[in-house]
């Protein structure tokens, strides 16, 4: 750890502190519906840095001594599989998330076709899912998309003996590439960097929130404003966003958006953050505005690419006012695969946006 540590230091420029964490905890694993291993981790991190944690249902909070200074919000789940049977195992996300709450708007779903061929020869490990003890180790021989079941079917070796329930997490470790950091950075990138901002001293509320590769993180996010929240309930979510190439990616510093495919966002909140990211000197793309540039030079006949259904839009359109905001992502390529790449300055830009914003001078 720490020479890839050093080197990513040394050479590029980000923290030491944020790329050990981020290092660490890409090897703990966190899948979509078992998340409770990564959540004791968190929580450790978290109270070492002076947060005052709690725990609710699909939810850990972490605050400072300003609770209601600034709300931030990443989901720390993780694609994955889960055992459904004598050697069958199923995407995770799908599994949990009962598709009861995929509505086609998804840029989950509208991938799934796109790649299921992408995980063959990937090693895999099976773990407990709340003490995350390992359970054994193989690797992917194939995938492919059951028509009946509307999942992704994979077939294993060496994990034979697991049974119903067992979760399977990708065997993950964060790596670099030219200028990316490289890895399943969805979206344990974001989380770390919300780990980092504690021991710079921020004061706020995190949210850490499960099953968002679900659609069900929302919810428990919502309960949660529903019980404390106050008048002022704006809160930023972060993650990463997708690109077709590590070129298009990097055409832009950081993304912003002023809605998905449920709701519009806080237009006052997003234009704070598109003049500070300017004030700043990032080059920003709003990723509603780019998709829908993209569907109006596409064919009548060819289907629209989808402007994502995010753990925001579905909060402001489900509160009724309650809860507001914006979201701020960092660019990246290679979507839900084991080799997610993302901008080093992107990166970066995002860690320095937020000190900016939310780190008492």
């Amino acid at each position: 750890m720490s020479l890839v540590t050093s080197s990513m230091d040394n050479a590029l420029g980000l923290p030491e502190q944020f790329t050990s964490l981020l290092h660490a905890f890409m090897r703990q694993p966190s899948v979509v519906g078992n998340e409770h291993a990564f959540f004791r981790v968190l929580q450790r991190e978290l109270e070492e840095r002076g947060a005052s944690v709690t725990w609710y249902e699909g939810l850990l909070v972490a605050q400072g001594s300003k609770p209601d200074q600034f709300y931030l919000s990443a989901h720390i789940d993780r694609h994955g599989l889960v055992c459904t049977g004598p050697n069958e195992f199923q995407y995770a996300a799908f599994v949990a998330g009962a598709r009861s709450d995929l509505l086609g708007n998804s840029v989950s779903e509208q991938l799934m076709n796109k790649i299921v061929g992408r995980f063959q020869g990937e090693k895999v490990y099976a773990y407990e899912p709340w003490s995350g003890s390992y359970r054994g180790a193989g690797y992917i021989e194939s995938a492919s998309v059951c028509e009946f079941r509307n999942n992704l079917i994979f077939s294993l070796k060496g994990l034979e003996h697991l049974v119903a329930g067992t979760p399977v997490a990708f065997n993950d470790h964060l790596s670099v590439a030219d200028d990316f950091v490289v890895g399943q950075l969805d979206n344990v990138l974001t989380a770390a960097v919300l780990v980092y901002l504690f021991e710079l001293g921020f004061e706020g509320t995190a949210f850490f929130t499960a099953q968002e590769e679900a659609g069900k993180s929302w919810r428990y996010l919502l309960e949660w404003f529903r019980r404390f929240g106050g008048q002022t309930n704006q809160l930023i979510v972060v993650d990463t966003s997708p690109f077709d190439t590590n070129e298009l990616a990097a055409e832009q510093d950081l993304v912003l958006r002023n809605k998905d495919a449920n709701a519009k966002f806080n237009v006052e909140l997003t234009q704070k953050l598109a003049q500070l990211c300017s004030d700043m000197g990032y080059k920003t793309l709003f990723k509603d505005e780019y998709v829908e540039q993209k569907n109006a030079l596409k064919p009548a006949d060819e289907t629209p690419t989808s402007l994502g259904s995010t753990e925001l839009g579905r909060i402001i359109a489900a509160s009724s006012g309650l809860v507001d905001g914006t979201t701020l992502q960092i660019p990246s390529s290679g979507y839900h695969t084991m080799h997610e790449s993302a901008p080093i300055k992107s990166v970066m830009a995002f860690i320095q946006l937020l000190t900016k914003m939310i780190v008492p001078k």
